[in-house]
């Protein structure tokens, strides 16, 4: 049995499988839909997230775990575990504070701890969990783990593009004007993550559907240019069959990878709404 146990926050796109097979500790956000608080991945689900999005009065908040949260997590694994250590790794710091709170409730516990910003969220970040949890299930100690996850953070790439620019508007990340006309426009948008600090840049931009289109075939003929491709993920928001057709396409290509379709994050789609799809991979 492992030595070290792996934690991470609900930012993250794990399948339930992957979750079980590595005994992940998953500490959830919380969403507030029109005053009502859930706690991410407990008491609602990322497809019923979506649905009370789409009739919800006001753009829902979410909101990283309490300093209270993270210490009884790690409490509760100490005591069943107290010979282990805890490696705790979580979504970009860039786009939330959980992270910072992992580290205030490491202070708190007894137990022995390590945290990791992934400077990503979704499929990237499990591409740091994964890395993490199968060498601490072969036995690999602390310091052989931490330089490993540091190079899957360093492979990761998230590609993402949205198609309404309406609660990028309500939540503050664009003008009330910028909105409108990009609405009325038809403006479509394709972004990126950076490495360097996990916030998002806008990478491409244009009318109509032709527009995400364009930005997939240049994020594959990308994705085309490395030696190796160790892992890809399509995540989307309510467009599932956008999404399939997406990982078919990159399956025929890459045949050896399982490609996983998972409902993104709820950080994710309360700013970026229904019809995101993101591409997130890790080559090197």
């Amino acid at each position: 049995m492992s030595n070290i146990k792996i934690v991470t926050d609900s930012a993250v796109a794990l399948t339930p499988e992957e979750i079980a097979f590595y005994d992940i500790k998953i500490v959830p956000l919380s969403v507030q839909i029109d005053g009502t608080v859930y706690e991410d991945g407990v008491t609602i689900q990322r497809d019923e997230f979506l649905e009370k999005m789409a009739v919800s009065k006001n753009l829902p908040q979410t909101s990283q775990p309490s300093i209270g949260a993270f210490q009884l997590a790690y409490d509760e694994i100490h005591q069943k575990y107290p010979d282990s250590e805890i490696l705790s790794i979580h979504m970009s710091s860039g786009l939330s504070g959980t992270v910072r709170a992992a580290e205030q409730a490491a202070a708190l516990t007894s137990a022995e701890i390590t945290t990791f910003d992934t400077l990503a969220a979704d499929r990237a970040q499990a591409f740091v969990v994964l890395q993490a949890a199968e060498m601490a299930k072969q036995g690999a100690s602390m310091a052989e783990i931490v330089p490993a996850i540091e190079q899957a953070r360093d492979e990761s790439n998230i590609y993402l593009s949205f198609t309404s620019l309406t609660n990028m508007v309500a939540g503050g990340r664009l003008s009330k004007t910028q909105g409108i006309i990009g609405n009325l426009l038809n403006i479509k948008v394709g972004a990126g993550v950076t490495h360097t600090d996990g916030t998002v840049d806008v990478l491409l931009k244009g009318r109509g559907m032709k527009t995400i289109a364009k930005f997939n075939n240049n994020v594959i003929a990308k994705m085309q240019e490395y030696k190796e491709m160790v892992a890809i993920g399509i995540s989307h928001a309510g467009i599932p069959e956008e999404a399939t057709q997406l990982a078919d396409r990159l399956k025929a290509i890459w045949p050896d990878l399982e490609i996983p379709v998972l409902n993104t994050t709820p950080i994710i789609s309360t700013h970026t709404g229904v019809g995101a799809l993101a591409i997130l991979y890790r080559a090197r």
